[in-house]
């Protein structure tokens, strides 16, 4: 990473830090450093679990072709 490269989310602070899911580079500000990731893909809650983002749809895992 060079010196001068810019957070990829705001693209005004330096980059600091890399994402471990993403491989983004980012700033502190759009870094959560407790799961090592840039707040786009914690989703911004710190949370990295593997709930639904969208809670009123149900996705039941099934394939649909039309």
């Amino acid at each position: 990473m060079s010196v001068s490269e810019l957070c990829q989310i705001c693209e005004s602070r330096p980059a600091d830090r890399t994402c471990e899911r993403c491989g983004r580079t980012v700033c502190s500000q759009h870094y959560d450093d407790s799961h090592s990731l840039c707040l786009d893909c914690s989703d911004g809650s710190g949370s990295d679990s593997d709930e639904p983002t969208d809670p009123g749809r149900e996705d039941t895992g099934e394939n649909v072709r039309f």
